[in-house]
């Protein structure tokens, strides 16, 4: 007489629905199974039961996330072959919530066009699914910013140079001009060369004009390099980058002189613009000076 390890299961006769419904009569069940071998999910009646149960039992899980029932059956089948199910206090739960799991992955990998490995990745899964150009009742082509072009005057249409080449010109010409405004303003011209490229490369490095900002205003051994004092640093850095406070970021002072530059105003708009002249002209570091030096003989008398 061989060992009877699982007396419930290793009667002739087949268990009943209502016995498997219950965690007990699972894990006698998946623990007959396992110990007779891979071939008796394929040949035992009882493992026909069982899977018979589990289709009816997740088919609405299944409709839910638009799959076939036996998709649900087979995610239960892979996981009652493992030994958590079997060693599990209640094996019902493990196997719904691997069920569960594998139909919201099933059915994400449907929608993004990927296997459900790559589903199951946050960095996959994070996208949204493909849209036809025909799903939406606007086209997509009319509102996305993907698909849109600015208008080219034709005179600009003979320019056969690549777009990288182009937007390098345009942000070296916003560049240029910056430091033409400062110099027409009175700031020694290395100074706002030095400067005005500093925050430019600052500014390619944070990715964001707020972040360039934060950045540069902390930037005290940069300031000390570039011989400019804190009132003149500050004040370039919002003339430059605009000023932080979301108050202003509508504005001309909230975008400030590179960003409007490189959205099509020019260098003659900008000087008549009355409050930059004026904020960046006083801030000028020749101006401190030329204050100091006249300070000098009234303090000598």
């Amino acid at each position: 007489m061989t060992e009877n390890t699982h007396p419930s299961t290793d009667r002739g006769a087949a268990p009943d629905h209502e016995g498997l419904t219950t965690g007990e009569g699972l894990r006698a069940l998946l623990h007959r199974l396992h110990h007779a071998g891979d071939r008796a999910w394929q040949h035992d009646p009882h493992a026909a039961e069982l899977m018979a149960f589990v289709a009816e039992k997740y088919a609405p899980l299944a409709r839910k996330y638009g799959l076939d029932p036996w998709e649900a059956a087979s995610a239960a089948f892979d996981v009652m072959r493992t030994r958590a199910a079997r060693e599990a206090h209640d094996p019902w739960a493990v196997v719904t919530h691997a069920v569960r799991i594998t139909c919201i992955f099933e059915a994400r990998a449907q929608g993004l066009l990927c296997s459900v490995h790559q589903a199951r990745r946050p960095h996959v899964s994070a996208f949204h699914d493909p849209e036809r150009f025909s799903d939406r009742g606007t086209p997509l082509t009319d509102y996305h910013p993907a698909f849109h072009i600015p208008a080219v005057d034709t005179a600009d249409k003979a320019d056969e140079s690549p777009a990288s080449e182009r937007a390098s010109t345009s942000a070296g010409s916003a560049v240029e001009d910056a430091i033409a405004l400062f110099t027409l303003l009175d700031w020694p011209a290395d100074t706002a060369r030095a400067a005005v490229e500093h925050v430019c490369g600052a500014l390619t490095r944070a990715g964001t004009r707020q972040a360039a900002y934060e950045s540069l205003r902390r930037d005290k051994h940069a300031r000390a390099l570039l011989d400019i004092p804190g009132h003149s640093w500050t004040a370039l850095l919002k003339a430059l980058l605009g000023h932080p406070h979301p108050a202003y970021a509508a504005t001309g002072l909230g975008r400030g002189v590179l960003l409007r530059l490189l959205v099509g105003e020019s260098l003659p708009v900008l000087l008549r613009d009355d409050d930059l002249v004026l904020s960046v002209s006083l801030a000028a570091p020749r101006h401190r000076r030329h204050h100091d030096d006249a300070d000098e003989p009234h303090g000598g008398v």
